[in-house]
């Protein structure tokens, strides 16, 4: 054993400079002093925003759901088919984040984030359960629908690869083409599967919402979509710290790689637009759809400082940027003190 007066307690001290988000060998321990302000108040407006799915109502929901006549075919496909994608989408963002992302990023404020997305990922897979036990559909069937549903299927194994090379227990960062292996895949994770695929299906369902149907799904849904974005600028956040910090990973070849990336998630998605609206309903059609996720593509693209690929492409749907302004007003605490359990009690 040491003595005391041969241990240099000051030396395992870390300097704000040390700091990285990837290949950073320094005390992941030490929180603070931070280096990336953005990262911890990330994590405060999470813990802010924070809401849990029984606190919305879904009576109206379930009687509309029972009635005959209360949706149309296409309505019920819409609904089924947006829960089948997000309760296994959600999950394996979870998975993700915990088995991966979380081992790559070293980072402490950044971790600290992800540790609170974990949950919100978990809140949100709660969510779509919910929603599945309260209208009473088959929970087998909805929750298989991500491998027995063509358009649904299409989306999970577009992203699988790119989640399997972040969880490959060989895999490790501090090569130029493994952590270019990692940039692509944190693109392909936050741009893409978060800030594309999720679209389409929050589009639908908050229209239903406007027009004061499934209105309890529809909230849930508000709160989902608040809390995405919020996951996804995080991720673009890290992906821009990443290249500034390493910035021979962003060549010519790479930019055009992601680019191409894009581009062919957009085509994805369009096609799960028309696969689950292939008539149109709720003044909404395919055609919109196009229009508004090579807006999205637009945007994401030069968030992460690529050339935009659609010239002119506007937004259909202006009264999405509202959704995302959602403020919580609700208190679980209060509002439903009298139905709230917790596991146990304190017993002095």
């Amino acid at each position: 054993m040491k003595n005391m007066k041969d241990i240099d307690i000051g030396a395992a001290r870390i300097r704000v400079d040390d700091k990285q988000i990837i290949n950073c060998h320094a005390d992941l321990n030490q929180l603070v002093p931070f280096k990336y302000e953005w990262a911890w108040q990330k994590y405060l407006d999470g813990c802010a925003n924070h809401w849990m799915p029984q606190e919305i109502n879904m009576t109206q929901d379930i009687a509309l759901w029972k009635d005959p006549d209360g949706l149309t075919e296409d309505e019920r496909t819409v609904i089924q088919r947006n829960l089948g994608f997000f309760s296994t989408a959600d999950s394996l963002v979870a998975n993700n984040l915990v088995l991966a992302v979380y081992q790559h990023i070293t980072n402490p404020e950044c971790r600290q984030y992800l540790l609170r997305q974990a949950f919100e990922e978990a809140v949100h897979t709660h969510a779509y359960q919910y929603c599945i036990e309260s209208l009473g559909l088959d929970e087998g069937e909805v929750f298989n629908m991500y491998r027995e549903i063509p358009s649904v299927a299409k989306k999970a194994e577009w992203a699988l690869p790119f989640t399997q090379s972040l969880s490959d227990p060989h895999f490790s960062t501090g090569t130029p083409d493994m952590d270019q292996r990692l940039l692509r895949d944190l693109i392909a994770f936050y741009v893409v599967f978060e800030g594309i695929f999720f679209y389409v299906g929050f589009v639908q369902v908050l229209s239903m919402g406007r027009r004061n149907k499934m209105t309890g799904t529809a909230e849930q849904f508000q709160y989902i979509l608040r809390d995405e974005s919020m996951h996804m600028n995080f991720g673009i956040d890290v992906i821009n710290q990443i290249k500034v910090e390493n910035p021979h990973l962003w060549s010519s070849a790479f930019q055009q790689e992601m680019s191409e990336l894009i581009a062919n998630a957009v085509e994805l998605e369009i096609q799960y637009a028309h696969d689950t609206m292939p008539r149109g309903i709720l003044g909404l059609n395919a055609t919109m759809f196009t229009e508004y996720l090579q807006f999205i593509a637009n945007r994401r693209c030069a968030q992460i400082g690529l050339a935009e690929q659609y010239a002119g492409a506007t937004n259909p749907f202006p009264w999405m940027s509202e959704v995302l302004d959602l403020k919580k007003e609700k208190n679980f605490f209060e509002t439903r003190v009298t139905e709230y359990q917790t596991g146990g009690a304190l017993v002095w």
